[in-house]
C-alpha cells in the first residue's frame, strides 16, 4: 500500500506539472485541447494505479489463502497423525487413509507425509500377537496392510500423475512383514530400505506364510536395500519385475525356509547383491529372468539345504559371483547339501565364478544349458553331489575346472556338444565318476592337460571316466600329462574316433591298467 500511495503523489505532481506548463504559461496557444490532454493523462495514469493496486491486493489476499492453506495443513497432519497413535483400530485406519490424502494435497511436504507412514511400519510388531500381552492393539494387522497397500497405489500410479509417489524415498528399515502387494509399484529414483526388515510367516494369514509382493514393479536407477533382512518362512514375490540400473541389496541376508522369486525378471545394467547372505532351506528363484550387463554377486554366502534355481535364465553381458576371492578373510561359499540349477540356461557373453567354492554333497546343474561366448570358472572343492552338463551346448566360451578337487563327486558331460567352446578339466578326480557317454567333439577343446593352466596334475585316483558313445571328429581331447593311479578311463566304445584324444606318448606305448582305449580299427 505504501507503494500505491507514493505512486500517487509522484502522478499527482507530474498533473500539477503539465497543468502549469500546459495552461499558464504563456507559450502554450490552445489552453483547451491541453486540458484535455492533461485530462487524458491523468486518466490513464489513475488506471495504472488501480491496476497496481488491484495487483497488490490479490497478491496480499493469496498469500492469506496460502498461509491459511499452510494452517490448515498442519492442523489435518496433527490430526492423522494423533489418529495413529489411537488405542481403536478404526480411528488408526482412518489416520492412515487421512495422511494419505493429506500427502496428495500437500505436495511441499509429502515426503514428511509418507515418512511417517514408514515409520509406523518400523514400529514393533508381531505378527500372531498374545491378546493378554502389554500394549496388545486389535486390529494391528490390518492397520498394517492397509498403509502398505496405500503406498502400493501411490507408486503405481503414472510418474505425471499429480497424486503419484514415484522417485520419493521409502524407508523400511526394521519393519516386520507377514503380507504385502507392492506388485506393479515403479520406483524411479529415490531409496527405498528393507534393510534389517523381518519377512514372518503368520499362520493365521495364510497358511504359506508371508507374501510380499513386488510382480511386475520397476525399478529404474532405485536403490532397493534389503541388507540384514530376515525370511522366515514366506515369500518375497519379484516375478517379471523390471531393474534398469538399478542396486538391490541382500548381503547379509538371512533365508531360513524362505521363498525368494526372481523369476523371468528383467536386470539391464544392474547389481544384485547376497553378499554373506545365509541360506538354511527354502529356495532362490531366478528361473527365465534375463540379466544384460549387471552382475548378481554371492560373495561369501552360505547355503545348506537350500536351493538357487536359473532354469531358462539368459545372461548377455552379465557377471555372476559365487566367489569371495576379491576380499580379506575366508575365501569360500559353502554349499552344503544345495542346489544350483542352471539347466537350460543361456550364456552368451557373461560370465560365471564358483571359484574357491566348496560343495558338500550339493548338486549344481547346467543340463541343457547353451554357452556362446561366456566364461564359466568351476575352480571349487565337490565332496559328494554332482555337477552335471547333462546335453549341454558349448559353441563358444570357456568352462574351467583349473585346481578344482572331486571327492567322491559325480561329473556329468553325457549327451553335451562341444562345437568351438573349450573345456579345461584340469583337475584333481579321487574316487569319482566322471561320464563323457554320448557327448559329441565336433571342434572346441576338452583339456585334461595340466599344462595351460595351474602347472598341477590331473589325478585319476580310483575315478571312473567314461566316453561310451562319444563322438570325436574335430575337437582336441587332450590327456597329455594326467596321472593315472587306480582310476579308470574308458574310451573303448566311443562311437567316432576320427579325431582320438592326445596322450603321452608313454602312455600310448604302455597303457596303464585303468586306461582302457578302443581298438586300431575304430573311426
Amino acid at each position: 500500500m505504501e507503494i500505491v500511495a507514493l505512486l500517487a503523489i509522484i502522478c499527482a505532481g507530474i498533473a500539477g506539472w503539465l497543468i502549469y506548463f500546459l495552461v499558464v504559461d504563456d507559450r502554450v496557444d490552445n489552453a483547451a485541447e491541453a486540458i484535455k490532454t492533461t485530462l487524458a493523462i491523468l486518466t490513464l495514469v489513475g488506471a495504472v494505479l488501480a491496476g497496481v493496486y488491484a495487483y497488490r491486493k490479490q497478491r496480499i489476499a493469496e498469500s492469506d489463502a496460502h498461509r491459511a492453506d499452510a494452517n490448515q495443513f498442519a492442523d489435518r497432519y496433527t490430526t492423522a497423525a494423533e489418529q495413529l497413535g489411537h488405542d481403536k483400530a478404526a480411528v488408526r485406519l482412518a489416520g492412515a487413509y487421512a495422511l494419505a490424502r493429506l500427502a496428495d494435497d500437500w505436495e511441499e511436504q509429502r515426503q514428511v507425509c509418507i515418512d511417517v507412514l514408514c515409520a509406523y511400519l518400523r514400529m514393533p510388531y508381531q505378527p500372531e500377537p498374545d491378546p493378554d500381552a502389554p500394549g496388545h492393539k486389535e486390529g494391528e494387522r490390518e492397520v498394517r496392510h492397509t498403509i502398505i497397500r496405500l503406498i502400493g497405489n501411490h507408486l503405481r500410479l503414472p510418474a505425471e500423475h499429480r497424486h503419484s509417489w514415484q522417485g520419493l524415498d521409502f524407508d523400511f528399515t526394521e519393519a516386520t512383514f507377514d503380507a504385502g502387494d507392492l506388485s506393479g509399484a515403479v520406483f524411479s529414483g529415490g531409496k527405498v530400505s528393507f534393510n534389517r526388515a523381518v519377512f514372518s510367516g503368520s499362520s493365521e494369514v495364510d497358511y504359506t506364510g508371508a507374501k510380499v509382493s513386488f510382480s511386475k514393479a520397476k525399478f529404474s536407477g532405485a536403490e532397493v536395500d534389503f541388507s540384514g533382512a530376515e525370511f522366515s518362512g514366506g515369500s518375497v514375490y519379484f516375478y517379471k519385475a523390471e531393474f534398469s540400473s538399478a542396486k538391490v541389496d541382500f548381503s547379509k541376508a538371512k533365508f531360513s525356509g524362505a521363498e525368494v522369486d526372481f523369476s523371468y525378471t528383467e536386470f539391464s545394467g544392474s547389481t544384485l547383491y547376497f553378499t554373506s547372505a545365509e541360506f538354511s532351506g527354502g529356495s532362490v528363484d531366478f528361473s527365465g529372468a534375463k540379466f544384460s550387463d549387471g552382475n548378481v554377486d554371492f560373495h561369501k554366502a552360505e547355503f545348506s539345504g537350500a536351493k538357487v534355481n536359473f532354469t531358462v535364465a539368459e545372461f548377455t553381458g552379465s557377471t555372476l559371483y559365487f566367489t569371495f576371492a576379491e576380499f580379506p578373510g575366508s575365501n569360500e561359499v559353502d554349499f552344503t547339501g544345495a542346489e544350483v540349477d542352471f539347466s537350460r540356461a543361456v550364456f552368451s557373453g557373461g560370465e560365471i565364478y564358483f571359484r574357491s567354492a566348496k560343495f558338500s554333497g550339493a548338486k549344481i546343474d547346467f543340463s541343457g544349458a547353451k554357452f556362446s561366448g561366456s566364461k564359466v570358472n568351476l575352480s571349487a572343492q565337490f565332496s559328494g553331489g554332482s555337477v552335471n552338463f547333462y546335453e549341454a551346448e558349448f559353441s563358444d566360451g570357456t568352462v574351467g575346472f583349473t585346481g578344482a578337487v572331486f571327492s567322491g563327486a559325480e561329473v556329468g558331460f553325457s549327451g553335451a556338444k562341444f562345437s568351438g567352446s573349450k573345456v579345461n578339466l584340469d583337475a584333481f578326480f579321487i574316487g569319482v565318476k566322471a561320464d563323457f557317454s554320448r557327448a559329441v567333439f565336433s571342434g572346441g577343446t576338452v583339456d585334461f592337460n595340466n599344462a595351460v593352466f595351474s602347472g598341477r596334475t590331473v589325478d585319476f585316483s580310483g575315478a571312473e571316466v567314461g566316453f561310451s558313445g562319444a563322438v570325436f571328429s574335430g575337437s582336441t581331447v587332450d590327456f597329455t600329462g594326467a596321472v593315472f593311479s587306480g582310476g579308470f578311463l574308458d574310451l573303448r566304445d566311443v562311437s567316432s574316433w576320427a579325431t582320438p584324444p592326445r596322450f603321452h606318448d608313454q602312455v600310448l606305448g604302455h597303457p596303464p591298467a585303468g586306461l582302457l582305449l578302443p581298438s586300431p580299427t575304430a573311426g
